[in-house]
């Protein structure tokens, strides 16, 4: 049996289960970053054609279609993007699912929904 003093740092199976939890890590990291960035992308534009209040329904599509050329945004077309009609006025809103293939037969599910409300919504 060793004595406790001469065991200094990490043994190889705690070398290896370290490196294997930041490689898992890195996977996740590298597979949500460029969903995120894009589900940025898509709030952006949702806030900018919200903010600019287009008169009617076939405006405000063609001003995110305007935004989704510019910007390249994937998962989510602009039809996909609803006017809703509440009691405080109208509101962009959307919901919609990014699924991504880890390994194996194990994928990864990234839900998104937002709703913004339009100035001059009363229109």
């Amino acid at each position: 049996m060793l004595n406790r003093q001469q065991q200094r740092g990490l043994g190889w199976f705690g070398m290896l289960c370290l490196f294997a939890g930041i490689g898992i890590v890195t996977l996740l990291v590298f597979t949500c970053l460029p969903v995120y960035l894009n589900q940025m992308k898509i709030a952006r534009a949702v806030n900018a054609v919200a903010l600019d209040a287009p008169g009617s329904v076939t405006e405000v599509r063609k001003g995110l279609q305007r935004y989704w050329d510019i910007e390249s945004i994937e998962e989510l077309s602009p039809k996909e993007v609803r006017v809703v009609r509440t009691s405080g006025g109208r509101q962009l809103s959307y919901y919609y699912e990014a699924r991504r293939h880890l390994v194996a037969n194990v994928s990864l599910v990234l839900e998104f929904e937002d709703s913004v409300p339009m100035s001059g919504a009363g229109l």
